[in-house]
């Protein structure tokens, strides 16, 4: 099968999709075998909702939005034209997915794929229910997928390389146990935003979506933020009131409640607002409703702080900090070229 080949039915993927990346699910007249497989993947959306209160409708929604946007020829193409691609002995690649946010190990997925290679899937239970029926979709449109694509369970075998992600302590386990394979493991990281104090309020209105989406359990979420000496929060409380409705949902409303309770017997301060905590702390990684914010004074000293923190965040949300910030508000809705950790998983997998 040739890389136009494999794009093609990424790109019919990506057609299929967007009749369910829209808050009504409307089906279309021109997606192939849309008889067969519109109802079931309805049903698997349901079932991913039920099974895991992280995946809200609004949330899975979201995600495959983001999906739909990015598996476009061009931006396919957009994203492959750098590299030479010419598998011509297909590698077994085994992918152990993280279950944080929905189909969150689907680059992973599509990137083995359309590099030539076959791939071995260890879901999380968390998030199992929609790529498995995303693959019987795929190889309708594409039957030499057909015996490229595994699914498992059980003990992970049969493999010449791995792509891992997990937390700290099982990427230490993942080193351990895939010692001598070709590897990338991946491990917690957060991302953290700069503000200068002088943002908009459209500014901070973005960053909401930074710190809010997915309830805050990605690892591009804004888990905290760095604040120059002296800042009032006015402004950015009122920035993100509009997310209040988040503690409706019974599973973050939990962790609100519990995360307060500890804070207020610890004799913690910290300020909230009914939904959402916000706490000066040097950590980088906060809990459920709670953002960490530490003060600067400098922003030359701020960069060498965080560099020296480079291994620990994923995105630095700011706006003219650094060459490598993201835009407030598009930490969730990153490009395909945007890799995780910055590891090139399409040079990893050409050099297997």
């Amino acid at each position: 099968m040739h890389l136009q080949e494999r794009i093609n039915a990424f790109v019919k993927l990506g057609h299929f999709l967007s009749q369910f990346s829209n808050e009504a699910i409307e089906m279309k007249d021109d997606i192939e075998h849309n008889a067969l497989f519109f109802d079931g993947f309805r049903h698997q959306l349901k079932l991913a909702e039920e099974h895991n209160g992280w995946f809200t409708k609004e949330n899975i929604t979201f995600a495959l939005k983001g999906w739909v946007e990015s598996l476009t020829e061009d931006n396919l193409k957009k994203w492959l034209k750098p590299y030479s691609i010419a598998i011509e002995s297909p590698k077994r690649v085994a992918i152990i997915m993280a279950g944080n946010i929905p189909l969150v190990g689907f680059h992973d997925f599509l990137s083995v794929l359309i590099s030539g290679h076959h791939v071995l899937v260890k879901q999380s239970s968390n998030d199992k229910q929609l790529l498995p029926y995303l693959t019987k979709y795929l190889e309708h449109i594409e039957p030499r997928f057909k015996g490229a694509i595994h699914f498992t369970e059980d003990k992970v075998e049969d493999f010449q390389a791995v792509i891992a992600t997990g937390s700290n302590n099982t990427a230490r386990y993942f080193e351990y146990y895939f010692k001598g394979k070709p590897t990338i493991i991946r491990n917690n990281r957060n991302s953290i935003a700069v503000l200068s104090g002088e943002e908009t309020e459209a500014d901070l209105k973005n960053l909401s979506e930074d710190i809010f989406r997915y309830y805050g359990l990605g690892c591009r979420n804004v888990s905290k933020i760095y604040v120059p000496t002296g800042y009032k929060f006015d402004a950015f409380f009122e920035a993100m009131y509009h997310w209040h409705p988040i503690v409706n949902k019974a599973k973050y409303a939990n962790n609100y409640d519990y995360n307060k309770a500890v804070y207020l017997m610890s004799e913690f301060d910290m300020l909230e607002n009914g939904f959402f905590m916000i706490k000066e702390d040097e950590s980088l990684s906060s809990p459920i409703a709670t953002l960490f914010y530490e003060y600067y004074n400098d922003k030359e000293h701020l960069k060498q702080i965080l560099d020296s923190q480079k291994q620990n965040i994923q995105c630095i949300v700011a706006k003219d900090f650094t060459k490598t910030e993201i835009p407030f508000g598009q930490t969730q809705k990153p490009q395909l070229w945007d890799y995780a950790d910055d590891v090139d998983s399409i040079e990893f997998l050409l050099g297997i």
